[in-house]
């Protein structure tokens, strides 16, 4: 130990092989997290509240890696565009490559306060939540009385939506007098919608709006499911009313940065700009640590016992699943009926005659992220095309526009528009044999049901038990200078 009482890092660092190299920070970790996207940032900030020691690095020199948020020269960099001044200031604009709304009472809220990070954040309120039913946006209803004045259902159908509303309400997964006689685990969606004689269109918006699934396959699963997803939106919007979604002042782009600052506080090291040179694996298979460059410029290596990352460092470990198609505008008015600053507006599969829903999501200054007087739009979905993306990997606009038609009409005017498309990745394997747990690509839907499962999923492959977000992690009196 050097004077100041901290462990001073080795001259050198064996590699399974035997030779040596100079240490990469300290040169020895319990994990190595790739990449500062938000599910890397979660789970390195889990582990190190665990006491764990972790090196998180990324080699981009921004935090966020496919999740972050960049303003409006990066941009315009991003889509080889030349910059446009007339629509702001640059520093005005957060914008989000992943962009989706945070569930008021929804597992990523429980993730930041069990880890304390909230403490880091300001959250403010998403205005508005619409769906499309027979050709026009209407306000998703969400409490018996907004299903009782709705013009999403006719007259009859009002009162069957109310009683199926009071009965998620009241459903208890303990308490079988709330179970109105339905085994839940054992009736599929479709079998209950049946029982209370709801009708296609009200199906698509309870599926699609409330319980949020993104195609209608779930209708063939056990409803149990439905009505837990259902329960949380209800929750969520009871929390706060308007709408059940939070969004983070100045973008998603903060919440990487404040998972970076409780890593810190726990004695983990954040290095952005850091190549990965090579993942190590020892003789068993198994990841072992990572060659990158240390400050000097030549090689440098820290070993470890196991490798957390995005797809984007274990190109060989994954395989594409689906292709997300999508288009992100800036324009200068609101998008919904009732000119709400920030919305999601969900065009279920059904209703405009696709395999998968098309999500509209728009924010603007009111959260910090646009200039005054701009709004930044979202259009995306699945696409089973496959030819979105030409030979020299530039986007196919013609067949972008066509796949997304329906949610670009909602729009109105652009100031500018781009179209990107990506293919979702998701891990070959567990990671228990080789050390490399991976996390999935980013799905297309407006918020983060899907992406908190993927972390509760992570935290099951690393320590071999789903992670319990009924304990707060952190003691939230102690830290609190």
């Amino acid at each position: 130990d050097d004077e100041s009482g901290l462990p001073v890092p080795p001259a050198a660092v064996k590699l399974p092989d035997g030779t040596e190299m100079a240490p990469l920070a300290d040169g020895d970790y319990d994990v190595i997290v790739l990449g500062t996207g938000l599910k890397e940032c979660i789970i390195s900030g889990i582990m190190s509240v665990d006491g764990k020691k972790v090196l998180h690095m990324d080699r981009n020199d921004y935090y966020g890696g496919e999740s972050a948020s960049i303003n409006l020269t990066q941009l315009f960099e991003k889509f080889k565009a030349p910059p446009n001044a007339a629509l702001g200031n640059n520093r005005d604009f957060n914008i989000d490559l992943a962009p989706k709304f945070i569930m008021a009472n929804g597992k990523l809220v429980k993730m930041l306060i069990m880890t304390n990070v909230n403490r880091y954040l300001e959250f403010k309120q998403v205005d508005g939540s619409y769906v499309l039913k027979d050709g026009k946006i209407n306000k998703v209803p969400a409490t018996d009385m907004e299903a009782a004045s709705t013009p999403l259902v006719g007259f009859f159908e009002k009162r069957r939506l109310r009683q199926f509303i009071m009965f998620v309400q009241e459903y208890e997964v303990n308490d079988a007098k709330t179970h109105k006689g339905y085994d839940l685990p054992r009736l599929t969606c479709q079998e209950l919608f049946a029982k209370f004689g709801l009708e296609k269109g009200t199906i698509d918006f309870i599926g699609h709006a409330l319980a949020l699934y993104d195609s209608d396959t779930y209708l063939a699963k056990p409803s149990d499911d439905l009505i837990a997803r259902c329960k949380l939106y209800g929750e969520s919007l009871a929390r706060y009313g308007k709408s059940p979604y939070l969004y983070p002042l100045y973008g998603l782009g903060e919440l990487p940065q404040a998972f970076a600052r409780l890593a810190a506080v726990y004695g983990g090291t954040y290095m952005l700009h850091k190549p990965v040179n090579k993942i190590v694996y020892d003789d068993a298979g198994q990841a072992c640590g990572v060659v990158s460059v240390g400050e000097d410029g030549k090689e440098a290596y820290a070993k470890c016992k196991m490798i957390v990352g995005d797809p984007t460092y274990f190109p060989d470990k994954c395989r594409n699943t689906e292709k997300v198609v999508r288009c992100i505008a800036i324009l200068s008015h609101p998008i919904t009926p009732g000119n709400e600053p920030s919305a999601q507006i969900i065009l279920p599969q059904a209703q405009i005659g696709r395999q998968n829903d098309i999500y509209v999501f728009c924010v603007s200054s009111s959260h910090c992220v646009a200039a005054e007087g701009k709004y930044i739009a979202f259009v995306s979905t699945i696409t089973t095309r496959n030819d979105v993306v030409n030979a020299d990997g530039s986007i196919a606009a013609k067949v972008a526009e066509s796949e997304l038609a329906q949610g670009l009409k909602l729009l109105g005017k652009v100031d500018a528009f781009f179209y990107d498309s990506y293919d979702v990745k998701v891990p070959l394997e567990d990671g228990n044999k080789d050390k490399c747990f991976i996390s999935r690509s980013y799905d297309p839907t407006s918020h983060f049901e899907l992406v908190s499962e993927d972390v509760m999923n992570m935290y099951e492959r690393v320590y071999g038990k789903p992670l319990d977000l009924s304990k707060t992690m952190v003691d939230l009196t102690a830290q609190d200078e």
